[in-house]
């Protein structure tokens, strides 16, 4: 299949893929991935993004939306009227949430919630958990929408001032940090309490932990935004997780399996993220991290490196991240020729 010429810039977004300072060296020893290395250590780092540690909100995930819908948030992102328009729902009056099945860890003293790809939740299992926690929050006044297993819709009209976090942003950490907060904090701590109750000893999760899975234990909310039509800018999305998260799904296009689909349909500027490193950095499986990385060097490192060097794709940025730090390198085919710069990865750490 041709490449498509018009092709001026790709943004290729990399979440999770700078490691731990502690941790960089010995990964980048292990990783087999020569054209990425070319392209970050013949590129320009044009940006520098470092977050408080504590934000609702990761650095790539400000960086999407921002790109998306062209203004910020100190919250997380408003995405719950997007999702609505994907599934067809027509919001007219309201505030909106995402609410999210998850699992939350029992630690020393305190929670942890689980990263939700890890669930792998079936239709089956969600639509019995959100009969149920339907009818807690329909108690409460307010309505709740099935969209798919791992993602709900909830109307809670009077807590359009509570700030939430995203689920990726509180992976892994002690709950209490990210959890809701605002003037009715208390009322959501209360109906999460009561769908906790009720799906303590659910049949779901009996027959989850009798599969040796972890229980479906709790709910999540985050994306709170307000009913209404908003115009987001859409994009080339590539991922190979099992599950999208609610981000992708909100702001993506189509999936795509490969660079040379991407470079030959696609004209202008696009965005391409690929997810397959989210998963295992938030669960700290650095054996499955630097396999997923390497996997990435014929099917999307290699071709758009060669896209570069034969004028097919003018222009590639390469944004990564961690927790609560961004940077973007930019190539050209220029920048390539500076035979003088060795292929690094050092750009990967943290």
């Amino acid at each position: 299949m041709p490449y498509n010429r018009g092709m001026n810039r790709l943004d290729l977004l990399l979440p999770f893929s700078l490691t731990p300072p502690e941790l960089a060296r010995d990964l980048q020893k292990e990783l087999s991935v020569p054209s990425l290395a070319m392209l970050l250590g013949r590129g320009k780092s044009t940006a520098m993004v470092t977050n408080d540690a504590f934000s609702r909100t990761l650095p790539h995930e400000a960086w999407l939306f921002e790109n998306a819908a062209a203004t910020s948030t100190d919250n997380s992102p408003p995405l719950a009227r997007y999702l609505a328009h994907d599934a067809g729902m027509s919001l007219d009056e309201g505030f909106w949430f995402i609410l999210q099945p998850f699992h939350l860890h029992v630690a020393r003293d305190h929670l942890v919630l689980t990263d939700p790809r890890q669930l792998r939740i079936s239709e089956e299992e969600s639509q019995a958990l959100f009969s149920s926690a339907q009818s807690v929050f329909s108690e409460d006044g307010k309505d709740l929408f099935y969209v798919s297993p791992s993602i709900w819709l909830l109307r809670a009209d009077d807590w359009h001032g509570l700030r939430t976090s995203t689920p990726d942003a509180a992976c892994g950490h002690n709950v209490d940090i990210w959890t809701p907060q605002g003037d009715r904090a208390r009322e959501w701590r209360r109906l999460q309490n009561e769908v906790q109750m009720h799906w303590h000893d659910h049949a779901v999760n009996d027959a989850r932990t009798g599969r040796g899975l972890k229980p479906i234990n709790s709910v999540w909310l985050w994306g709170g935004a307000k009913a209404g039509t908003s115009t987001m800018r859409r994009f080339e999305t590539a991922f190979s997780s099992t599950q999208s998260t609610p981000l992708l799904a909100a702001l993506q296009t189509r999936q795509i399996s490969d660079a040379s689909t991407l470079l030959s349909t696609s004209a202008g500027h696009a965005i391409l993220v690929l997810d397959d490193l989210s998963e295992p950095a938030l669960t700290e499986d650095w054996a499955e991290w630097i396999a997923r990385m390497n996997s990435m060097e014929e099917r999307w490192f290699a071709p758009l490196l060669a896209a570069l060097r034969q004028g097919q794709l003018k222009q590639l940025g390469i944004t990564l991240n961690h927790h609560a730090t961004l940077k973007t390198i930019d190539i050209s085919k220029s920048a390539l020729r500076k035979f003088w710069k060795k292929p690094a990865l050092t750009a990967l750490a943290a």
